[in-house]
């Protein structure tokens, strides 16, 4: 009896013809070609190791974290932003790597530059910020300064300059392009409100000392081309320029309160 009921059962039940046994066959001859040279690692829409989602904190690359973090204010590739050149010669002689990593990490104080440390509410790591100094360093650090040292110190003095003395420096060194009281002339003004309000007396030292190659100011050598004085300026008169501009925050123009 079950053999019989088997054999109904077969009877009813289609089978397939010799056709659809070659197709099919055709087709699993070809799945089975196209895992064996590896096509399924290039379908279309697959994802590749880099499309994968990283965590911003294990980001170590320097293009990426420069380009995320920097290059709104310094430049895509080191100059032309509103924030001072990174990609300057000058400055990464006289700036060493512990100083860039403290301005990294904690901003410039009175500046648009905030702090970066991920432990100040900050976006980055220690690491992330070793990494961002490094490749200041090894991105843009390769060629010296045309300049020969010593070159004026990095850091402000400890004793604040004589903001009269720098009256009669800015008047040798700077009034020619930056105007008799700084009120600008073919140079900005340097007597506003509005950018000494937003630069601290670091920045100032820096940008004297090494200029701006980028928009064409000179840095503190070059200037004494167009000077009175015909010199460099010293690291005194950098302190006592910086005082003066000091000064000038609190008072107009005219030297009215």
């Amino acid at each position: 009896m079950i053999r019989q009921r088997i054999q109904q059962i077969r009877r009813k039940v289609p089978r397939p013809s010799h056709g659809v046994l070659r197709r099919w066959c055709g087709r699993l001859c070809l799945l089975s070609l196209f895992f064996s040279v590896g096509c399924f690692d290039s379908l279309p829409g697959k994802p590749t190791e880099a499309d994968r989602y990283k965590r911003p904190d294990t980001v170590m690359d320097f293009p990426t974290l420069y380009k995320t973090n920097c290059s709104g204010c310094h430049g895509a590739d080191g100059t032309m932003g509103p924030a001072p050149p990174l990609n300057d010669p000058l400055f990464l002689a006289i700036c060493s790597d512990a100083d860039i990593k403290q301005i990294v990490m904690h901003g410039r104080d009175n500046t648009p530059m905030p702090a970066m440390d991920h432990k100040t509410s900050g976006p980055l790591t220690e690491k992330q910020i070793d990494a961002i100094v490094a490749g200041i360093r090894a991105e843009w650090g390769k060629t010296p300064p045309q300049l020969s040292p010593p070159f004026p110190t990095y850091q402000l003095a400890e004793t604040p300059g004589d903001a009269q003395a720098g009256k009669k420096v800015f008047s040798q060194y700077c009034a020619t392009c930056h105007g008799k009281d700084g009120q600008g002339d073919t140079a900005g003004a340097l007597n506003d409100a509005g950018f000494l309000g937003t630069i601290s007396n670091q920045a100032l030292r820096r940008i004297i000392i090494t200029g701006r190659s980028d928009l064409g100011m000179p840095n503190f050598h070059a200037v004494s081309d167009n000077s009175l004085e015909g010199k460099p300026l010293t690291s005194q008169q950098i302190t006592d320029l910086v005082a003066l501009l000091a000064e000038w925050r609190t008072t107009d123009v005219g030297g009215n309160e």
